[in-house]
């Protein structure tokens, strides 16, 4: 009730219904109670009051916007000595008592929005933390958030579940209003900052921030499970809606691996601009670090295959019920949202949608989308710029962590720290983990590992501490020649003993600092041996065995004297006799073909075991009385240097299982030519 009042009360400046909008706001307030219209009068005093602090911070210089945020939000105290409790706008259902002043913040942005933590009424709840924004119209995001979560139950009721994040968001008037802010998450920016400022241009980020956050195998599995469906939804979603203006601030990614994004202040293809230039230039945002996670390392894997195969789906599906969102979406014409006032906008989710296209086309058409995103460079610089940007706005008060540690350890929480050893090197897949043996006061001595390049990590956080004449000298990193042998690995254990030794007998305020003593303090890895970070490149998805060349997934289907082949996915090819992945392609014949005249084949795809093509090859004029009589004779080879093809496995496929109308799909292992090939 609370919020039509609002909404009416928000919309009484309007030129063309202001009237109509009085009548209706006057009737419904004589129609409720006198304590409903209390209840909504104390709502507007919150947002009154928290409007004018906002404005406040923003008004305030960089360096003290916090301080004046905590004497702002003095005046809530008397607001709550006022009226011993008030729900919220963003949803009546929560009955806020107070503020912690202390845990609230603010956000480095245009608009400076509020983080706002309240005293919740049961004492049982946590706060009830939320985002108050001033000088932004919410009412776009709202729409947003309304569509995705349309496209939500739609996928639902297909049996897809994407695991969306779809958080509430409301608009308290214009230009400011309300929006929920979900826990265990953090935006990509502040993940792949923790690896430096050019994290942006790294694959490993998301990956060691998710083992992180989920150190056992089963955990860990469900996060990448959790990424793989919700990345594929927010790439439709996206792509669908034109979201722009998306940088890494924009997108939130949860300690469960549900991915989601946030401020939708650019849609419908409205981009923000850097002169006459796009600044977003990909399809929709898909980098590769994200694929590194869905892979589990650098090299793509079977689940990519799923990855795609999600995308296209969820893209079709949403496309069978292209006329409810243009609907939707025209009815909303006229409300003012200024990215949304006519026609052309419409027209861009119609052409995103492709409604007249057939499935297949649509498959092969998003598919290249996500080629492309993943491939544009330009996303990454847009971090990286955002990145730089953000630098200056660091507060001094904020936290250095490290990337592998999943909570801040002290003193305090792990007891002081006599003395420290390296014991030895343990091989990994990535060279060598060096065992630490830290000894506590009272405690029994433990064993962790961490790698050089940790050290290196700790080491680079420390210096924008404390000043370098403070801490003690640190290896060096570089070197010339084989930088992972074992002479190596010992010389560099010596020379870690000393850092460590000068490092826990330097300066308490060193020695004794939350880095260091996070740093040493175990993780889950430490409790299996022979154990480091290194898991998402560890991964291995179902290893084909020496004889097992493969297998090839095809979508067969027949109409109108048509023969459609889709190439969609092949996995577990074997690496070349020097040990290197191929450039696979796919050449087809349709037997019986003495001629050779049936040729058909794919492009090549550049070093990998597991392609994805999605490529529709056709024979055309073949009645339906041939069709069991006909073979796919179908070959993988590698693409050699001057017609130097290597053969990297083939099947036969009979067309007898063929029902003309549906559609055949399946998977198809490949093997080596023998006399069964002559069937």
């Amino acid at each position: 009730m609370c919020l039509r009042v609002r909404l009416l009360k928000d919309n009484l400046q309007d030129s063309q219904f202001s009237a109509r909008y009085q009548h209706l706001l006057a009737a419904l307030l004589c129609c409720v109670g006198r304590g409903l219209r209390d209840e909504f009068d104390r709502q507007c005093w919150l947002v009154s009051v928290l409007t004018k602090v906002s404005h406040k911070v923003r008004d305030a210089a960089p360096s003290s916007r916090q301080s004046v945020l905590r004497d702002a939000l003095d005046e809530m105290k008397q607001f709550f000595s006022i009226n011993s409790s008030c729900r919220l706008p963003l949803n009546p259902a929560l009955l806020v008592t107070g503020i912690n002043i202390q845990s609230c913040s603010f956000f480095n942005s245009n608009a400076v929005p509020l983080k706002l933590s309240f005293h919740n009424l049961d004492t049982l709840g946590d706060n009830i933390n939320v985002i108050f924004k001033s000088g932004d119209d919410l009412r776009q995001d709202m729409l947003t958030l309304q569509m995705i979560r349309i496209m939500n139950k739609i996928w639902i009721q297909e049996g897809l579940d994407m695991r969306m994040v779809i958080f509430k968001c409301f608009s308290t008037g214009r230009g400011r209003g309300m929006v929920e802010m979900i826990p265990h998450a953090d935006t990509l920016r502040k993940i792949q900052v923790e690896h430096g400022v050019t994290g942006s241009f790294k694959d490993r980020p998301l990956a060691d921030w998710l083992l992180k956050h989920n150190p056992t195998d089963e955990e860990y599995d469900k996060a990448v499970e959790n990424f793989i469906y919700s990345c594929a939804g927010c790439c439709v979603a996206t792509y669908i809606l034109g979201i722009c203006d998306r940088h890494n601030d924009n997108i939130m990614l949860k300690t469960s691996g549900h991915m989601f994004h946030i401020d939708f202040g650019k849609f419908l293809g409205h981009a923000q601009m850097f002169g006459n230039i796009k600044r977003d230039r990909a399809p929709f945002v898909f980098t590769s670090d994200m694929a590194y996670v869905i892979n589990g390392g650098d090299k793509p894997s079977s689940r990519f295959h799923d990855f795609v195969d999600l995308c296209c789906e969820a893209y079709n599906v949403i496309r069978r019920h292209t006329h409810l969102f243009l609907n939707l979406l025209g009815l909303m014409l006229s409300c003012g949202i200024p990215e949304l006032s006519d026609l052309e906008d419409l027209k861009y989710v119609h052409d995103a949608l492709r409604p007249h296209e057939s499935e297949a086309d649509a498959t092969m058409y998003f598919t290249r989308l996500i080629e492309s995103s993943l491939g544009s460079v330009a996303t990454k610089l847009n971090f990286f710029i955002h990145n730089l940007a953000q630098m200056k706005f660091t507060s001094p008060e904020e936290r250095l962590t490290l990337s592998f540690a999943p909570k801040v350890q002290t003193l305090k929480s792990g007891g002081l720290i006599r003395n420290l050893f390296v014991c030895r090197h343990v091989r990994s897949h990535k060279g060598y983990a060096f065992v630490v043996k830290v000894e506590r006061e009272g405690q029994e001595a433990q064993l962790v590992q961490r790698t050089f390049e940790e050290f290196y990590e700790l080491h680079s956080k420390m210096r924008l501490m404390f000043p370098s004449s403070r801490l003690p000298s640190f290896p060096n990193r570089f070197v010339i020649g084989r930088s992972r042998g074992e002479a190596m690995a010992d010389r560099r254990k010596d020379e870690l003993n000393g850092y460590v030794w000068h490092l826990i007998h330097a300066a308490p305020e060193v020695a004794q600092c939350e880095l260091v003593y996070t740093f040493f303090h175990p993780l889950p890895r430490d409790e299996r041996p022979g154990t480091t970070t290194s898991k998402p490149a560890e991964l291995s998805w179902s290893p084909a065995s020496e004889k097992d060349l493969g297998e090839v997934k095809l979508s067969i289907s027949y109409k109108n004297d048509k023969l459609f082949i889709m190439v969609m996915h092949i996995r577990g090819l074997q690496p070349l006799q020097d040990g290197t992945d191929p450039d696979p392609y796919v050449k087809l014949y349709l037997l019986p073909d003495p001629q050779k005249t049936s040729k058909r084949k794919t492009k090549a795809a550049r070093r990998t075991c597991n392609p994805t093509y999605n490529e529709m090859l056709v024979y055309e004029r073949i009645p339906r009385g041939d069709l069991d009589q006909r073979v796919i004779h179908l070959r993988v080879l590698g693409d050699g240097a001057f017609w130097d093809n290597t053969l990297l496995g083939e099947t036969f496929i009979p067309l007898k299982k063929l029902v003309p109308g549906q559609h055949w799909v399946d998977w198809h292992r490949l093997s080596t030519a023998t006399s069964d090939s002559a069937h």
